[in-house]
């Protein structure tokens, strides 16, 4: 069974939306943390505005990770886009917690979920969230979506942390079930 990874960056107090107070704690050390996932990942699961803006940057860009984002396979899901146009990208408009539980028995390596805030919480209200790769930044949003919303309890098991020069958190968990 493949693992669903959700990624996000994170502020301390939980917000993950429009993450561009990331940028100045950026560096070697954090790009190739999240090189690693795409080490692991042979599929991207996007919602529809990260797919969107996704989109828009990877096919022209000649940064590091471009080729694996621009050919990695990606699953959309949107009930509102008619058609996505990335290459190997495949939408997903019914059945989408099947779908993806569909997915998570195939062969084949992680299935990274990056940003993406409204699919997260159905992946997490669903249990379908096996691991979260979390980079907790030193900053305080104060508003904003959050990676846990109201109403969601969880408890999850540690399994590595890094702390970063430019300190940012590197926190790995997986969900403790019975």
């Amino acid at each position: 069974m493949r693992k669903l990874v959700v990624t996000e960056f994170m502020s301390l107090d939980g917000v993950i939306e429009e993450p561009a107070w990331t940028a100045p704690y950026w560096n070697d050390d954090i790009a190739q943390f999240k090189d690693q996932e795409q080490l692991t990942s042979d599929t991207l699961l996007l919602g529809r505005v990260t797919y969107q803006g996704f989109a828009a940057a990877w096919p022209n860009s000649t940064d590091d990770g471009a080729s694996y984002m621009n050919n990695v396979r990606k699953y959309v899901v949107s009930k509102t886009l008619n058609g996505v146009e990335w290459n190997n990208s495949i939408l997903i408009q019914d059945n989408i917690v099947e779908e993806i539980a569909r997915l998570k028995q195939q062969d084949g390596q992680g299935i990274l979920v990056y940003g993406s805030s409204a699919l997260v919480q159905t992946l997490i209200r669903h249990d379908l969230v096996d691991l979260y790769r979390l980079l907790v930044y030193p900053v305080v949003v104060g508003k904003g979506k959050r990676l846990f919303q109201e109403g969601i309890t969880t408890t999850l098991k540690l399994l590595e942390s890094q702390s970063f020069r430019s300190g940012v958190e590197a926190l790995i968990y997986e969900p403790e079930r019975e």
